[in-house]
């Protein structure tokens, strides 16, 4: 059984220390503090540190040496990514610097004023891309479980109080689906996660990185449904203060049956998925047997 439970770690008092780290000072003495609380995690999470490790050592095939490296750079990465969120959701002055691989296939989703979905994984900084997609002249809903959502808010309400994207929040009575066939209604991109589900959540399978694994059927139910353009988006950090965004070709499965649309779709959002696993190995932010 999957041990996520669609919650986000950290408390409030750590998020209010580090905005005021960034006000005062700026990304980089965040980042300085950021390597002490990363040796915590890196010495006492038990439990998700080992998920990690076999990641490392099973899937990507490093020795044990390297994968405890890595290990570090993976705690050390995702409280980068963290801070860098705060920053640039909140507006903070910052010397990020960006590369566009694939806009120009947003903006021809855009075009098609059809509405869009795009997808993505727990997988670089997936609020930095949402954020980047103001470029487009479009609105952007962001979709998410309650449980994230809390904790955006809580760290981002400390800097400015508001957000800059809109958040769909996933609902036991559904209501989500309604706000989603708005969105797409009203020509507008739909931005959600593909790689993780909660226990009970219907499924589909779909070999990663070698072995079968289990991803969310609802996403791509919504694409079969709506039959909207498709893309598959990531924002990977290749510097301390550049990020690479990268958004795949429009996928068209119209001419497909619903079963097929949503199987075809799958196998192709983990073909992207595992490319940018393999490409950037630190920055997969997966702390339970994902292949359970």
């Amino acid at each position: 059984m999957p041990e996520w439970q669609g919650k986000s770690k950290g408390q409030p008092w750590g998020y209010r220390i580090f905005v005021s780290i960034l006000n005062r000072w700026g990304v980089l003495p965040a980042y300085l503090l950021l390597r002490f609380v990363t040796v915590y995690y890196f010495l006492f999470s038990y439990r998700s540190s080992g998920h990690v490790l076999t990641y490392f050592r099973q899937k990507i095939g490093y020795g044990l040496g390297k994968s405890l490296t890595k290990l570090y750079r993976n705690y050390y990465l995702l409280g980068q990514s963290i801070i860098d969120k705060v920053v640039v959701m909140s507006g903070i002055p910052n010397k990020f610097s960006f590369d566009f691989d694939g806009e120009d296939h947003l903006r021809e989703i855009v075009a098609l004023q059809k509405g869009g979905l795009l997808l993505s994984a727990h997988l670089g900084n997936w609020e930095i891309a949402g954020h980047l997609l103001k470029r487009l002249d479009t609105r952007i809903n962001i979709v998410m479980f309650d449980g994230e959502h809390r904790k955006i808010k809580e760290y981002i309400a400390a800097v400015t109080g508001k957000r800059n994207v809109n958040v769909i929040l996933i609902k036991n009575d559904l209501s989500h689906i309604y706000a989603i066939s708005d969105a797409f209604r009203n020509n507008e991109l739909v931005c959600m996660h593909a790689d993780r589900f909660m226990e009970g959540n219907k499924t589909l399978t779909s070999k990663f990185l070698g072995e079968t694994a289990r991803f969310p059927l609802g996403p791509f139910v919504l694409a079969a449904k709506f039959k909207v353009p498709v893309s598959f988006v990531f924002a990977m950090k290749e510097t301390p203060l550049h990020y690479h965004f990268f958004a795949s070709r429009i996928k068209d499965y119209t001419h497909l049956s619903k079963d097929t649309i949503m199987q075809e779709m799958l196998n192709d959002f983990v073909g992207e998925m595992e490319n940018m696993v393999k490409k950037y190995p630190e920055q997969w932010y997966n702390y339970y047997n994902f292949w359970q």
